[in-house]
């Protein structure tokens, strides 16, 4: 009896963990290597679209009437548009490109190739961020709802710069575990159906959580100052130096290393050996 082939993976198959990992390895040679012009721009993109997730966010905070759980759960589903837009449509997200570091441990990136790309990619997401806050308090959208939008973007902002340091350290850690889950399980989709469900539910959870993201609180810090907040510039500063290296710990270590001797390991002694 003649065996037949195995059928090609279908539109609707998931690709296994393992073929995440290569995929996710391949996509970060990919980013590391673009030119520097569609670098920084498409980190501007990123950064304004995180942006335009934090607007969403602060849109459900504003409406008093909202319980506890279903403001968060809210709250959190609508700042998924902004991971949405990274995803689907293309942009360099800092947090998001914590999964070079797998990569670097497969040795197809140098460490000073790594910290140059995060570096660059961190300060256009900052610009990106701190741009659209500008635009939109032009447009004066913080007036919305009696100014209760404008009042609760400057109560979100006064709250993560007061976060004692170990808080925002930890908060920036579990944030970018998720956020980087999000990335990752988005790469086991072929369809645009299959990376958006594949985001949403964990970008949803770490913002209902109250984590930390480093990129959204470049947007925050910014529309709070312009809203005339009180908001203490050293205070803000530190608060984005330990999201960043929590969010760091986060993607870098416990997804991308830690899927590194998973997965990729044993395939980069096989490699070497030959």
């Amino acid at each position: 009896m003649a065996i037949e082939p195995a059928a090609a993976p279908g539109p609707f198959d998931a690709y296994a963990p393992r073929e995440i990992a290569a995929r996710v390895e391949a996509f970060g040679m990919t980013k590391a290597r673009l030119p520097l012009l569609s670098l920084l721009m498409l980190g501007l993109l990123a950064g304004a679209y995180i942006g335009l997730g934090a607007l969403m966010f602060t849109l459900v905070a504003a409406d008093a009437q909202l319980g506890f759980a279903a403001g968060r759960l809210l709250g959190g589903l609508a700042f998924s548009l902004g991971m949405l837009i990274v995803t689907i449509a293309g942009a360099e997200l800092f947090t998001g490109n914590n999964l070079l570091a797998m990569a670097w441990a497969d040795g197809q990136l140098r460490t000073g190739e790594l910290l140059r790309h995060w570096a660059i990619v961190c300060a256009a997401n900052a610009a990106g961020a701190a741009g659209l806050a500008v635009l939109v308090y032009a447009s004066g959208q913080a007036e919305l709802n009696g100014a209760a939008v404008g009042r609760a973007a400057v109560r979100i902002a006064l709250a993560k710069a007061e976060l004692p340091p170990a808080e925002a350290f930890f908060r920036g850690v579990l944030c970018n575990l998720l956020v980087c889950m999000a990335v990752w399980m988005s790469q086991a989709g072929r369809s645009v159906v299959d990376k958006a469900v594949a985001v949403v539910f964990p970008i949803t959870a770490f913002v209902a959580a109250g984590f930390e993201h480093s990129i959204a609180n470049m947007y925050f810090f910014p529309l709070a100052w312009l809203l005339g907040a009180p908001l203490d510039v050293a205070a803000a500063l530190r608060n984005l130096a330990l999201v960043i290296a929590g969010n760091l710990v986060g993607g870098s270590v416990l997804v991308a290393l830690v899927y590194h001797v998973i997965y990729r390991r044993q395939a980069v002694r096989s490699r070497d050996a030959a």
